[in-house]
């Protein structure tokens, strides 16, 4: 079995978070654009209102 080096490590843990996360904001009702190369925190204003939108 060949060994990864540690840069692969850190790319493959890299892309498994940022699914992760992505996977976090769909469940919490954010949709996050797989376009994207970079995953954009949300603003305060629209978790407050998903939050709000949720509990009522």
């Amino acid at each position: 079995m060949e060994k990864l080096s540690l840069q692969v490590k850190k790319a493959r843990f890299a892309k498994f978070r940022k699914a992760n996360f992505a996977a976090s904001l769909r469940l919490e009702g954010f949709e996050p654009s797989p376009s994207e190369g970079e995953i954009k925190l949300p603003t305060r204003e629209a978790a407050l209102h998903a939050v709000r939108h949720i509990k009522a």
